[in-house]
């Protein structure tokens, strides 16, 4: 039986083609591409200064490229081509949502006001940019119903409902990630970007995230592309998963076949180019003796 063409070649929402990133005379990333599938956790991976951040920022709209295309196709097939549009726009139009390494709540606001803040467009566009709101139009306060169901809708979600009125830095860390993350889905992206959503996790939180990733791919009709180092995460719930290393694409494919690929086992342990038949070698015989 012949085995099924993989999502991300027969609908992909995210097209990266041939994007290379200089910074003067430092290639962050050379010449990369991939695709992610339309409804798939996409896991982007590789040693530290592999250029996976890089290629967020140029998705996100933080930097251009130097060179290439990002394409992202809507479910309705509307185009956008991320590469020639301001960062806002990238978050407003083309519905992509982004979480950073390093947490970026507002500690001092409560949850539920994190929740609203990520809701700001629709409200400030139900105002009509001046003070209907203030003024109680019947526009602003069926914007502002919807807006506050949906964060009751985020944090039931995240299990943090009874906290809502709480302060957002008042959280333990993996209960913040959550929130984060909630934050991010409020603003009901198509496409959501985790940059190492793991980090700092202890193993029950990480059960934690991988149960709500997952429900966010199965429930709300969002795919996912995260860069993770945690490979019990990666390995768990991606469908896919792309290598890089020093800026280049090393491996491409279903989370088993990455996993047992010779080039990626010699990135992770540091092991020069010269030395992967080695690896694929000694990887040979561990299979052949697994088998017996």
């Amino acid at each position: 039986m012949a085995e099924m063409i993989p999502s991300w070649e027969t609908n992909p929402i995210l097209s990266v083609e041939h994007v290379t990133m200089r910074f003067g005379g430092l290639v962050a990333v050379n010449d990369l591409s991939f695709k992610a599938g339309r409804g798939d956790i996409t896991a982007l991976i590789g040693p530290n200064g592999a250029g996976k951040t890089t290629v967020f920022n140029c998705i996100t709209g933080f930097y251009k490229p130097t060179q290439g295309m990002l394409h992202l196709r809507h479910a309705d097939g509307k185009p956008f081509l991320l590469e020639r549009m301001p960062d806002f726009k990238i978050s407003a139009k083309a519905k992509v949502a982004r979480t950073f390494q390093n947490i970026r709540l507002f500690s001092g606001m409560t949850l539920l006001e994190n929740l609203l803040v990520a809701q700001h467009n629709p409200l400030m566009i139900a105002s009509g940019m001046t003070v209907l709101g203030v003024l109680g139009f019947a526009g602003y306060k069926k914007a502002e119903k919807h807006s506050i169901e949906r964060a009751e809708y985020w944090l039931n979600k995240i299990g943090l409902y009874d906290r809502a009125d709480d302060p957002a830095g008042d959280l333990p860390y993996g209960a913040q990630r959550r929130l984060e993350i909630a934050r991010a889905m409020c603003t009901e992206p198509e496409l959501l970007c985790l940059d190492e959503p793991a980090a700092g996790l202890n193993p029950r939180e990480s059960g934690e995230l991988n149960e709500l990733l997952l429900g966010i791919r199965r429930d709300e009709n969002t795919s996912l592309l995260l860069i993770e180092h945690d490979m019990s995460v990666v390995m768990e719930i991606s469908d896919h998963v792309v290598v890089l290393e020093y800026g280049t694409k090393i491996s491409d494919g279903k989370p088993e076949a990455v996993r047992n690929d010779p080039r990626v086992i010699a990135a992770y342990l540091g092991v020069d180019d010269e030395e992967v038949e080695q690896v694929e070698q000694a990887l040979d015989v561990v299979t052949e003796e697994a088998q017996q």
